[in-house]
């Protein structure tokens, strides 16, 4: 079968011939349909990321159709349409993962080809209403997303008195599904990002606002603009949820702007370490801190069927084939997308 191959760090990926796919008990093999990148990809091939082992066919998210089950699983499953869980070995534990927890694409071979082998556990319907494309965009983002801001940072999906939200650096995946779950729970949704044109498909998706955080001082330009210029809100914060990939120094603006009682969910660390907090602001707001990575098995369930009950549609930047994945990888390492890069396996 044809796959995507990674044989050297800060080499391009390379289109290689791999030995068939073969199901070991409890697994199915997954003739994939779509793919699409998470920057886990790229930071694995410029060496950032932990337990790097070469060569392997990258690629966490995943769409396509059983072709064939392993010793112990149902045939029903072969011909079914489904999405794939990369999230391996979360464990029985919800709070957090077990130390055998893995995602899938690094160190096991991932979606970046023709086949894929997976626990049949990690294997899911496809939502109805979603093509291949945009089902494959759904895994990685959608379970981090979900995990940060429901079951983290606790945003209600049925509160009659609606949470008001702040996700920064909206144009990057996980941040555009926040901001999609947040609205289709009928949360008041701010945004933040470098990019005006981002801003305007953040406000199209229904958020109420957003302002550039190239601004020196973007978080007073964000709490006027929220508050409609009330003085005294401002100064006590507004948003009750915040959900930010960056870190850095100005996650102290975060709890500057955060309301009492707030609730602040980060995923990443883009900007680097996490400075000049004022324990003060922390304890005399009562605010919650969380840091957040994937989700469990129960949680990814949770975020299909919210994304199904809300035919909620993934933001995809752009639609490629296999053979052009490092295209895909180039933009997304240029910080040029606007959503998710998706590679399609005919």
């Amino acid at each position: 079968m044809k796959a995507l191959q990674l044989t050297a760090l800060h080499q391009p990926l390379a289109l290689v011939d791999v030995p068939d796919l073969t199901p070991s008990a409890g697994e199915v093999v997954v003739a994939i349909k779509a793919a699409a990148l998470n920057h886990r990809d790229v930071f694995v091939q410029q060496g950032l990321y932990p337990g790097i082992a070469l060569p392997v066919i990258p690629g966490s998210d995943g769409a396509g159709v059983v072709s064939a089950v392993g010793e112990g699983v149902d045939p029903a499953w072969i011909g079914r349409e489904v999405v794939i869980n990369p999230a391996l070995n979360w464990g029985p534990n919800p709070a957090y993962y077990t130390p055998q927890f893995k995602i899938l694409g690094m160190p096991d071979n991932g979606t970046f080809a023709e086949k894929v082998v997976i626990p049949v556990t990690n294997v899911y319907p496809k939502p109805a209403h979603l093509s291949f494309e945009q089902a494959a965009a759904v895994p990685l983002a959608g379970l981090t997303a979900w995990r940060a801001l429901i079951t983290r940072a606790a945003l209600s999906t049925t509160s009659q008195t609606p949470d008001r939200v702040l996700i920064t650096g909206v144009g990057g995946g996980v941040a555009l599904f926040a901001l999609q779950f947040a609205v289709a729970a009928g949360a008041e949704v701010w945004v933040t990002s470098g990019s005006p044109e981002k801003l305007d498909k953040a406000m199209a998706l229904g958020a109420k606002g957003g302002v550039s955080y190239k601004e020196p001082d973007w978080h007073k330009t964000l709490l006027s603009k929220a508050t409609q210029g009330n003085a005294a809100l401002a100064k006590a914060g507004y948003f009750d949820v915040i959900i930010d990939s960056a870190a850095g120094p100005d996650f102290a603006r975060l709890t500057q702007v955060a309301a009492p009682g707030g609730r602040i969910a980060f995923f990443g660390g883009t900007t680097g370490k996490i400075t000049d907090v004022q324990p003060s602001v922390v304890f005399f707001k009562h605010l919650s801190i969380f840091g957040s990575t994937m989700g469990s098995d129960a949680e990814f369930a949770a975020m299909l069927q919210f994304v199904s009950t809300h035919q909620l549609v993934p933001v995809i930047d752009s639609v490629r084939p296999l053979a052009e994945g490092q295209a895909a990888y180039d933009r997304m390492n240029a910080g040029q997308q606007l959503g998710k890069l998706v590679l399609t396996v005919e």
